[in-house]
């Protein structure tokens, strides 16, 4: 299978905040305000001539080998939509208060992670406080990721994206490298996103979380060699799903306990208490 990499750092193409050819597949200018959401088609990118067109390096990977990827995807559009909402609004007030660890100036800036945008989509008053532009933006966002970019595929998943882009033109929203993939090369994408997702690499973000509290911020060998640890003896469990939550409750201060079978397996803090109380083992 053919890796994939993040559309906006392929190695081959230089991206920063100024660069005007981002896209691999064409030559979309990406400061042609006055084009994006109207022009769909751009002249394909037939050579990678280093020193031209913001192409820095030769190519590592064939461009048909690169995939999309959904969850950064996704990041991007959120990204997009929370850069729109007036900074004064109960909305963006309110995600302020959903997310009270998450600096102002990330909230400001639309940055969040694929848990926290999985909770706001479970949310029933943020989008009672978005006006209809902002609510037909939400909702189609909402719509895509779930008809297109995670394990399902609509079959109407073409409407789906091209309504969402008609609601974020409607809101105003600039159209990122990642909003023109959607725009222009809908077709490069696989069938079944969720399959091809860098979910799982970046789970690794959150699974050393509580490492960085533990260590308060001190990134060095330590911290490092105890989250491998964590995975090397975990590495042989018969049931490896189970790793991650097997790593939380001993990082949270749960108890290793014995079931009937005599096999040994953490538990969180709250299950030890439950099972306890249930064997009446509590006072």
């Amino acid at each position: 299978m053919p890796a994939w990499f993040e559309i906006n750092t392929v190695t081959y193409i230089y991206v920063d905040i100024s660069t005007q050819y981002p896209c691999y597949l064409c030559l979309w200018d990406s400061r042609a305000d006055s084009k994006h959401y109207i022009q769909r088609s751009w002249p394909v990118r037939t050579e990678l001539c280093v020193g031209k067109q913001n192409v820095k390096f030769e190519p590592i990977v064939e461009a048909e080998k690169v995939l999309m990827p959904p969850l950064h995807i996704k990041l991007g559009l959120m990204k997009q939509f929370v850069k729109k909402l007036d900074e004064t609004s109960e909305a963006f007030g309110y995600l302020k208060k959903f997310f009270p660890k998450l600096s102002e100036a990330k909230v400001k800036a639309g940055v969040f992670v694929g848990p926290q945008i999985t909770q706001i989509f479970a949310d029933e008053k943020f989008p009672t406080l978005l006006n209809r532009t902002q609510k037909a933006s939400w909702n189609s966002f909402k719509a895509v990721v779930s008809g297109f970019l995670g394990n399902n595929k609509a079959e109407n998943y073409e409407k789906l994206v091209e309504d969402m882009l008609t609601n974020f033109k409607a809101m105003g929203c600039r159209m990122s490298l990642k909003v023109h993939m959607l725009h222009a090369h809908l077709d490069k994408f696989k069938n079944n996103m969720g399959a091809y997702s860098e979910e799982q690499g970046e789970r690794f973000h959150q699974d050393i979380m509580n490492f960085e509290q533990r260590y308060q911020g001190q990134y060095n060998e330590n911290m490092m060699g105890d989250y491998i640890w964590g995975l090397l003896r975990e590495s042989s469990c018969e049931h490896k799903r189970k790793m991650k939550a097997t790593l939380n409750a001993r990082n949270l201060g749960g108890k290793l306990v014995k079931n009937v079978d005599g096999d040994e397996r953490w538990l969180y803090a709250e299950e030890v208490e439950e099972r306890e109380h249930n064997m009446g083992t509590t006072p």
